[in-house]
C-alpha cells in the first residue's frame, strides 16, 4: 500500500541508496534516488519530493553546501532535509540543524529508526489510527474464534483427537471467560503501551509550552514594572561645580620643559646617524653575498650537468657548495615520471634516488636531497564506488567520467612513499651520520606542459600523454651552508 510521497536519497554510494530505498519503500514511499548533489539539484528543478535524505562527503559538491542552496532556494526552502551519514558527534548534529537539516541518520540505520522520523515528518499516518482499526480487528477475529469453538464443543464430545479441546482450553482464562490469542494480546500490548507513551509525551510537550509562556509572561510584567520604578525614582539636581583661580605659574617648569624636549631631538639625531652607518654596512655584506650566490649557483649548474651525464661525471666534478637549507637549486637534477595508480616515492624512484645517493656518497656531498612530488590530472574512466581507470586512448575527452588524480589525493603522508623508501631514507642519514639527508615535499600541481582543450576533437589518448609527464617526481640537490 502506497501512501503517495515520494523521497530523494542523494548519495555517491550504490549500495547506501538501495538499503534505505528498500526501507522506505517497505512504508509505501515512492524514492528516487541521486548520484551526486549536482544531480539533485537538476532533479529538484523538475520534482518536488516530500523528503530529502542528503550524503555528506561525495565528489564535488558535498552534503552541507547542497543543504544550504536547497535551503537558500524559495522552492525548495520547506521541503525535509535529513542528512544521511556516517559522520557523529554533537557537533556534527549542531552544525547541519544550523544549516536547516531536521536531523541526522546514521549509515548503520536501522528500520525502527527510518519509521520514528517518517512518523516525525508526519509522512505516514497517526499511529493510534492504526491500533484502534487493529484493535477491531482483533476483537473481531477473537470473537469469531470464541464463537466457532463454542460451536464445534457443542457438536462433538471433547476429545484430544478433534483439537478443539486443547484450543478452548488455551482461550479461557482463570475465570472462565474468552479471551484474545496470544499473539494478537501481545500485538495489542505493544499497541496500547506505544499509544500511552505518545500521549505522555505530547502532554510534557503542552506542559512546557504552558511554562515557556507562563514564564515570558511574568518576565514582561516584571520588565514593565522594573521601566515603570526606573521612571518615577527622582533625579538629583546637578550642583555647578566651582572653578578655583588658577595658581601663578613659576619661570623654572618651562625651562624644564625646554630642555626634557631638547633631549629627545639630540637621541633622535644620534640614532639616525646610526642607522645610515648600519644601512651602509649592510650594503657592502648584500654585494658580497650576491657574489658568494652568483658562485654556488654557477656551481650548483655545473654539478647538474654532471648528474645528467652520468654518475661518473658527478663523481668527477668538482666539491659543491652553495647556499643553506633556505635556498634551492635553479632546476631539478633529474625527474622521474609515476603512472597514474603508483605510490610515487617507489619503484622506479626509489632506484634513482639509490644510485643518486651512492654518486654523492662517493664524492663526499653535504648536504639535502629535495624530492618533490607533482601531481598530474587524467582522464578517467569509472566511479569513486568502483574505482577510476585511465580511459581508452580514442575516448574523447568531453566524455571523460573524472578529470583528475583521486588516487594521488587520497594518499596520507605517509602513503606517499613504500615501506622500502623510508627504509632507505633513514638507512642514509644514519650511514652518513647526517651529512646527506632525504626531504620529500608534496608540490601539487605545478604543471610543466599545459593541457590541451576539451573540444571536440581531443582525444583521452592527447590529454593523458600531458597528465604522464606532469605526474612527476623532481630530485633536487641543496648543499649544506
Amino acid at each position: 500500500m502506497t501512501t503517495g510521497k515520494r523521497a530523494l536519497i542523494v548519495d555517491d554510494s550504490r549500495s547506501a541508496r538501495v538499503i534505505l530505498s528498500r526501507m522506505l519503500e517497505q512504508h509505501g514511499l515512492a524514492v528516487d534516488t541521486a548520484e551526486s548533489a549536482e544531480q539533485a539539484l537538476e532533479y529538484l528543478h523538475q520534482q518536488r519530493p516530500d523528503v530529502i535524505f542528503m550524503d555528506h562527503l561525495m565528489p564535488g559538491m558535498d552534503g552541507f553546501q547542497a543543504v544550504q542552496v536547497i535551503k537558500g532556494d524559495p522552492q525548495t526552502a520547506t521541503i525535509p532535509l535529513m542528512m544521511y551519514t556516517s559522520q557523529e558527534g554533537e557537533l556534527y548534529v549542531s552544525q547541519a540543524r544550523a544549516l536547516g537539516a531536521v536531523g541526522v541518520l546514521p549509515k548503520t540505520v536501522r528500520p525502527v529508526d527510518v519509521s520514528r522520523v517518517l512518523y516525525q515528518l508526519h509522512l505516514l499516518p497517526d499511529r493510534r489510527q492504526g491500533r484502534s482499526a487493529l484493535f477491531d480487528e482483533r476483537a473481531a477475529a477473537a470473537q469469531a474464534a470464541a464463537a466457532a469453538a463454542g460451536g464445534a464443543e457443542a457438536a462433538q464430545p471433547p476429545t484430544k483427537a478433534t483439537g478443539v479441546e486443547v484450543d478452548a482450553e488455551a482461550a479461557l482464562t482463570a475465570t472462565g471467560s474468552w479471551a484474545l490469542p496470544a499473539a494478537a494480546l501481545s500485538e495489542l500490548q505493544g499497541g496500547l503501551r506505544q499509544s500511552l507513551q505518545q500521549l505522555v509525551r505530547d502532554q510534557l510537550a503542552e506542559q512546557r509550552r504552558f511554562m515557556l509562556a507562563t514564564f515570558e509572561a511574568f518576565a514582561r510584567r516584571m520588565s514593565s514594572e522594573l521601566k515603570e520604578g526606573i521612571a518615577k525614582v527622582p533625579v538629583p539636581p546637578t550642583l555647578e561645580p566651582v572653578v578655583p583661580p588658577p595658581p601663578p605659574t613659576p619661570w623654572w617648569p618651562v625651562m624644564l620643559t625646554a630642555l626634557f624636549a631638547a633631549l629627545p631631538a639630540a637621541l633622535l639625531g644620534f640614532l639616525y646617524w646610526q642607522s645610515m652607518q648600519a644601512q651602509a654596512g649592510l650594503a657592502r655584506e648584500l654585494v658580497a653575498a650576491k657574489a658568494e650566490a652568483a658562485a654556488a649557483l654557477q656551481t650548483a649548474r655545473s654539478a647538474q650537468s654532471a648528474l645528467a651525464a652520468g654518475p661518473a661525471t658527478v663523481a668527477a666534478a668538482a666539491p659543491i657548495a652553495g647556499p643553506g637549507r633556505g635556498a634551492a637549486p635553479p632546476g631539478p637534477l633529474a625527474v622521474e615520471y609515476v603512472p597514474y595508480g603508483e605510490t610515487p616515492l617507489a619503484n622506479a624512484r626509489l632506484e634513482r634516488l639509490r644510485g643518486l645517493a651512492a654518486t654523492l656518497e662517493a664524492q663526499g656531498f653535504r648536504g639535502r636531497i629535495l624530492i618533490e612530488t607533482f601531481v598530474g590530472d587524467f582522464c578517467l574512466a569509472g566511479n569513486a564506488g568502483d574505482g577510476f581507470t585511465v580511459a581508452a586512448t580514442e575516448l574523447p575527452t568531453q566524455k571523460c567520467d573524472l578529470v583528475g588524480n583521486p588516487f594521488d589525493d587520497g594518499l596520507s603522508p605517509a602513503q606517499r612513499q613504500s615501506v622500502a623508501f623510508a627504509n632507505f631514507v633513514a638507512m642514509l642519514g644514519q650511514r652518513t651520520a647526517g651529512a646527506i639527508t632525504v626531504e620529500t615535499v608534496n608540490a601539487g600541481r605545478r604543471n610543466p606542459v599545459g593541457y590541451p582543450e576539451q573540444g571536440e576533437g581531443s582525444t583521452a589518448g592527447d590529454w593523458n600523454t600531458v597528465a604522464a609527464q606532469n605526474n612527476r617526481v623532481e630530485f633536487h640537490l641543496v648543499p649544506a651552508a
